[in-house]
């Protein structure tokens, strides 16, 4: 393997020198490469809200780009030292590099080390994607040779330091020392500068607003680099080595900043990264800035309140997207974008406890069970996985015999499980699948208490099949993509199938708004008017809490838990933590006049919740069902 290794990288050396020589003698004056003398950035891409006002803008950021004659040596160096020692002795193409990392790799057995020159770097950031093909990184090369000839090593230093990447949507030099440190790049120390250097091989990994430990870790590399090569002094580098990185902190987190990530990842798989910042498209989506904004001042409250109170490293996401639809019209990804870009609404897989018992009963319906029938609750023993199992409710109590409907608008367990006995386990995984649940399943009574992973958007989504009458619809932001002269480049075609009839999600909706009811009185003075369904849902030892509940119009999903998945404490429930954050939401959205529509054949019927005998409107455990 390494043998081939040196003999590839061998070939490819005798192939860019020879096609270099044929470029210089025969096509060099064909390629134009006055984009450097005149760079333009292009035209911004511009992301519109569901009202047609701009939300968000992608462009690259040379708002305030910075003369080289007024950066310090020990800037200039530190890139340098990090990315190209002998920049100002090469001619675009450091043949020296290229026989450095063919050992280096040979060595290794394995390809760990590049030899791009920071002209080649240039030429990438200005010509080309990130894909990398033989092909590419030839025209590569050769780009990088004419432009050689054509510009100063000062002009390609400056042009370079004043687009390069540094993660978290910062481009430039002067961008970013004033984000990280309130000042110009003309002002940073040495360690600041090894800082940036450090930065560039690597800026989703090494950005300090994500990673400040490995961030720092790769500075110090960067500083004995420096120090070997006589750029600094022993004095200069313990100094510097021994300092914290000191970053300013930001005076606010960018608003909806993991959903414009999730926008942006999207176009950049969709158009490309040239087209995105330079390519002026115009996107619109169906976010609501209103909402997006009320929706994380909720949900950034809160998590700080429980931080506060159970000194844990709380987190979550949230999703609000219209039911018939599926345009997402808010998404919060974390309460901190600065601290952490991972997108827990979208990229967090978790446990979903209760709220998986909505499946178990449409399967029920389906298999020919009804929410007036009448089991046990008590205390069972199950073998499962070849051991025994004895289940519980969440309150360590038993009722006796209860109705379906009593079991499920309580989140009872016991009948849960009963249930999905009765009904059979495939018949569950089968329903459960058809809502877009992807698993995997192990076939075990446990399933009933939503033994199973997914992620808020997929768990939403399934929830929302309730709301919908049936009908499944994929959750999306972005409807359509027009480039700069007004053509339509993409055009949304999300996913809408029926999965469930009517009259099975109609009784079990109508069972879901009687869950509702029971925290209506501890929060009356916080509440709304119209008609709304919801489920809570909390896993083992309290690692998640979830709310997801639904308008006729709006369904909204929340997670509360930690990113390691610890237990959030005794006692702690959906109703003390995701629920307030959706209360908010649903205020916001719900209207007075707005009901559910159920299907027509469906008949409403009055039981008493315990005994499932129809009873009178008055009696204290009198509920309404369809039948």
């Amino acid at each position: 393997m390494r043998l081939l290794s040196v003999s590839f990288s061998l070939l490819f050396l005798l192939g860019s020198l020879c096609a270099g020589i044929f470029f210089f003698l025969f096509t060099a004056r064909w390629i134009d490469v006055s984009v450097l003398e005149h760079y333009n950035p292009g035209r911004p891409s511009i992301v519109l809200d569901d009202e047609g006002n701009e939300w968000a803008r992608f462009a690259y950021d040379r708002r305030e780009p910075i003369s080289i004659a007024k950066l310090p040596d020990h800037v200039i160096e530190a890139f340098l030292s990090a990315e190209d020692w002998h920049f100002f002795s090469h001619y675009g193409i450091s043949w020296r590099g290229i026989v450095r990392s063919m050992l280096v790799n040979f060595y290794h057995g394995r390809r760990v080390q590049g030899a791009s020159t920071i002209t080649q770097q240039l030429v990438k950031l200005l010509f080309f994607d990130l894909k990398k093909t033989f092909s590419r990184k030839i025209k590569e090369q050769l780009y990088a040779l004419i432009i050689e000839q054509q510009f100063t090593k000062h002009q390609i230093l400056e042009i370079y330091l004043n687009h390069v990447y540094f993660g978290c949507g910062i481009y430039g030099v002067q961008a970013a020392a004033q984000r990280f440190w309130g000042k110009s790049a003309a002002e940073i120390s040495i360690d600041e500068a090894a800082m940036l250097a450090g930065i560039i091989r690597s800026p989703t990994n090494y950005c300090p607003l994500l990673h400040p430990l490995s961030s720092e870790q790769r500075r110090n590399v960067i500083l004995s680099s420096m120090y070997k090569r006589g750029i600094v002094s022993s004095e200069q580098y313990d100094g510097a080595i021994a300092k914290p990185l000191q970053l300013i902190q930001s005076n606010q987190t960018a608003e909806g900043a993991h959903l414009k990530e999730m926008v942006r990842q999207f176009l950049e798989d969709l158009v490309g990264k040239t087209a995105l910042y330079t390519g002026g498209l115009t996107i619109q989506t169906a976010i609501n800035q209103k909402l997006q904004a009320l929706a994380e001042k909720e949900f950034q409250k809160q998590v700080a309140h429980l931080k506060d109170e159970l000194h844990k490293p709380v987190d979550g996401g949230l999703i609000s997207f219209e039911v018939q639809t599926g345009q997402i019209k808010a998404l919060v990804g974390g309460a901190d974008f600065a601290t952490s870009s991972f997108n827990r609404a979208i990229q967090a897989r978790r446990q979903l406890g209760s709220v998986f018992k909505p499946i178990v009963y449409a399967a029920a319906i389906e298999h020919g069970l009804n929410f007036n029938d009448v089991a046990c609750d008590e205390p069972i023993q199950i073998e499962q996985g070849g051991a025994t199992w004895s289940p519980s409710n969440y309150n360590r109590k038993f009722n006796g015999e209860i109705t379906r409907a009593f079991a499920l608008s309580r989140s009872n367990n016991i009948v849960t499980i009963k249930t999905l006995l009765d009904t059979g386990i495939d018949q569950v995984i089968d329903v459960a699948k058809r809502c877009h649940l992807p698993g995997p399943y192990f076939a075990y009574p446990s399933l009933a208490l939503g033994c199973i992973d997914g992620t808020l958007k997929q768990t939403g989504a399934m929830f929302n099949v309730f709301a919908n009458n049936g009908i499944y619809v994929e959750p999306y932001c972005i409807k359509w993509v027009k480039d700069r002269w007004g053509t339509r480049i993409y055009n949304v075609q999300f996913l809408q199938q029926r999965v469930l009839t009517s009259a099975v999600t109609g009784k079990v909706a109508k069972v879901l708004m009687l869950g509702l009811n029971r925290v209506h009185k501890w929060f009356m003075n916080q509440w709304f008017e119209g008609e709304a369904m919801s489920k809570t849902g909390t896993t083992n030892d309290s690692r998640t809490c979830w709310y997801i509940g639904s308008t006729p119009t709006i369904t909204t999903a929340v997670y509360i838990g930690c990113d390691d998945n610890q237990s959030l404490g005794r006692n702690i429930y959906p109703v003390r933590t995701a629920f307030p954050i959706w209360l908010s939401v649903t205020r916001y959205v719900a209207q007075a006049d707005e009901c559910f529509t159920f299907d027509p054949l469906l008949k409403l019927q009055t039981i008493n919740e315990k005994t499932g005998k129809l009873c009178l409107q008055d009696d204290s455990d009198a509920i309404e069902i369809l039948v």
